[in-house]
């Protein structure tokens, strides 16, 4: 049906709907439409009222309602060919979410007028449903997102004063058990939770996926949901489920409560892919606006190219689809006073017709804006396509997540031979990586573990992955996680092999935290949450998936906060300036020593000595550091992996000596002033400062 409500022709911009205070413009990218229809409901969830979008200006549709407010649901249904073989995939019995949509209500449900084909017929998407959708899948709405938001000052910590703590809003505060509102961002926001963050020494909160999202029907048919949430539909809009009363002003509150502590906000973001799938996927949004602008297509138009590995690829050479990326970042910044991004596949945005380049027009565009050049910017460097591999190659301002980090770490404390050269480049900022184009040593995201993996306690609680949850067959997730179970598989009361395991995560996060870089920990990991052996709990929104608080491990948890503590007084670990053990002009002293037990340089064939159970590293102020930076400190840092070692230290100079500060087999243990060769434990990792005697 329609109106007769007054419609005027209102402006091409900004895009989405916006309120000016007496009634709402509409404005909505499509280049193929050949009409677009907006669509208003009651109260009663009714479709009240069908409007044509008057104007089109460069592609966008545009018109202005009087009277609408805030709170109004909408969506558009786009008109249009219906060729899957050229591209084209409109629909307009399908209602469509607003790209740019600032609040979405409800949740897709899983009927056959979803799809923009009729799932049953034999041609399957070269079919056309004429089914209304509009009772299955969620709604635009209409929103002000005016703040106030006082005094709010973002922390604005460097990188090298950063540690990033990943977690997820529901899963971090389910299990907590003296929140009032679990799962939601006001119990993210909430004294108990900023308080043990602030208390542990954490920089900055990376929020897994809070873009809204959907429910991936496999998912569904198996009563399991998408709990990681890397599917999103609304690049604009705060996920609805984790709100306690609708409002997006719950996330605004959530960041300036963090702010307020201290803690910058970092989102982890997927402009890589859509929820709508493949050919074979739901027509939500994108693909009934305009299919052929919005992914990337094969040869053959009715397939799209997969480098996400979920079904489509945005296409982000698409001017407007790129506008739509930068538009949804910037309003991120400036309507909610995000710190930073960490983007999801990465290398996805930097893709062309011939593969990935760092100059690509996402890269240009967004080294160049003068809001997004302000916020912290980190990619994990990869996807599933040709080439996707691209750790290290991201141009500056970007840091990137480090799995060569990682895996090396694990092996190392594992027992693997021939490792003592890959930890030695890990721990001196994986140079040979990063350090091209003026990036800095705080380019590489050191991680021992993340979301997608085992945690730091499964890391050395089980050798295999036990995925049977997820309901396929113990056939997702990683196989190579380099764990080690020491001796069982799982949870043990043989008090040997706990405290075994105790030690080795011990050792990790030390050496995490020794490590030139910026290091980013998981929610958890903390107090040795465990997620009983699931390496892709992706679909787990249970105890699997939750933080288990009640099973806190709280002398573990003291020894965190003591090696962040640790971190955090000593620049020399934090430095910007790679570490390239070459001589200083201040004083001739190279910036870097490896040494071996006997305070001897390591030799080459001490390098090629692949039964090599420990690493020995001397850092200092880096080479090429200003007179104002420069420190006169060192520290040296014993990460051993095999049986007791007797290790001396070259003499220092007169008024200095070396003090052990931290010691993993003896994590108790006063400062001691090294005054005779000291004795490292098996298994152990150990920190002395050169101070003054």
């Amino acid at each position: 049906m329609s109106g007769n409500i007054p419609v005027g022709p209102g402006r091409p911009w900004p895009m989405g709907a916006s309120f000016d205070g007496d009634g709402v413009n509409f404005a909505v990218f499509s280049e193929h439409a050949t009409q677009m229809t907006l669509c208003l409901f009651d109260e009663d969830g009714r479709e009240d009222l069908l409007i044509a979008l008057p104007e089109r200006d460069g592609h966008v549709w545009h018109g202005y309602v009087p009277g609408l407010r805030p709170g109004q649901a909408y969506g558009y249904r786009a008109h249009g060919p219906y060729r899957p073989d050229e591209g084209h995939r409109f629909n307009p019995h399908k209602l469509l979410l607003d790209p740019y949509a600032k609040q979405i209500a409800g949740k897709v449900t899983w009927h056959p007028a979803v799809y923009g084909y009729d799932i049953k017929a034999k041609q399957a998407d070269l079919s056309f449903d004429t089914r209304d959708s509009a009772p299955y899948v969620p709604r635009s709405i209409v929103a002000d997102p005016a703040f106030s938001w006082g005094d709010d000052l973002p922390p604005a910590t460097s990188l090298d004063e950063t540690i990033i703590y990943e977690a997820h809003v529901k899963g971090l505060t389910m299990g907590h058990g003296g929140l009032t509102e679990p799962g939601t961002y006001l119990a993210l926001a909430s004294d108990p939770i900023l308080d043990h963050l602030t208390n542990l020494g954490i920089t900055a909160i990376q929020l897994m996926p809070v873009h809204t999202f959907l429910d991936d029907h496999h998912l569904i048919e198996r009563g399991l949901v998408n709990y990681w949430g890397y599917q999103s539909v609304g690049f604009f809009a705060p996920e609805p489920r984790y709100m306690a009363t609708g409002d997006i002003a719950e996330f605004q509150h959530m960041v300036a409560r963090f702010h307020a502590a201290g803690i910058e906000v970092f989102l982890d973001v997927v402009y890589n892919h859509t929820g709508e799938g493949n050919q074979l996927g739901p027509t939500l949004s994108f693909r009934g606006l305009d299919n052929l602008s919005y992914y990337r297509l094969a040869e053959n138009r009715r397939h799209y190219i997969n480098d996400s590995g979920t079904g489509n690829s945005l296409n982000i050479q698409h001017p407007m689809v790129l506008r739509m990326v930068m538009d949804s970042l910037r309003y991120w910044v400036e309507t909610f006073h995000i710190d930073g991004f960490r983007f999801d596949l990465g290398a996805s945005l930097g893709r062309l017709e011939t593969g990935f380049n760092r100059r690509a027009p996402f890269f240009q565009a967004i080294r160049q804006d003068p809001v997004l050049s302000r916020v912290k910017l980190i990619a994990e460097p990869w996807d599933v396509g040709p080439g996707g591999y691209q750790l290290g190659a991201f141009p500056p301002p970007w840091a990137e997540h480090n799995d060569k980090y990682r895996d090396q770490i694990r092996r190392f404390w594992r027992g693997d031979r021939d490792v003592v050269r890959r930890l030695s480049a890990r721990v001196a900022g994986s140079a040979l990586r990063f350090d091209h184009d003026g990036r800095p040593a705080t380019s590489s995201v050191n991680f021992v573990t993340c979301h997608d993996g085992f945690t730091l306690m499964d890391v050395v609680s089980y050798n295999e992955k036990h995925n049977e949850a997820n309901g396929e067959g113990n056939r997702d997730g990683h196989d190579a996680n380099a764990s080690d179970n020491l001796g069982v598989e799982g949870p043990t009361e043989d008090s040997k092999i706990a405290a075994a395991r105790a030690q080795r995560r011990r050792n990790m996060l030390a050496t995490l935290m020794f490590s030139q870089g910026t290091p980013m920990i998981l929610a958890g990991d903390e107090f040795g949450n465990s997620q009983a052996g699931n390496n892709n709990a992706y679909c787990q929104d249970n105890e699997i998936g939750w933080v288990d608080w009640a099973g806190a491990d709280d002398p573990f948890h003291r020894f965190v906060q003591q090696i962040i503590a640790f971190r955090r007084a000593h620049p020399v670990l934090r430095q910007k300036r790679f570490l390239h053990a070459q001589e200083r002009l201040v004083d001739g002293v190279p910036d870097l020593f490896w040494r071996n037990a006997d305070g001897g340089l390591m030799t080459n064939a001490d390098w090629a000595d692949p039964s090599r159970a420990y690493l020995i590293a001397e850092m200092r102020t880096a080479s090429g550091t200003p007179e104002y930076a420069r420190l006169e400190t060192a520290l040296t840092c014993v990460f051993n992996r095999g049986p007791a070692l007797t290790v001396t230290l070259p003499e220092p100079a007169e008024g200095w000596r070396w003090v052990r500060h931290l010691d993993t087999a003896d994590p108790d243990a006063a400062p001691l002033p090294l005054l005779k060769p000291l004795k490292v434990h098996a298994n152990a990792v150990v920190a002395l400062v050169l101070e003054t005697a």
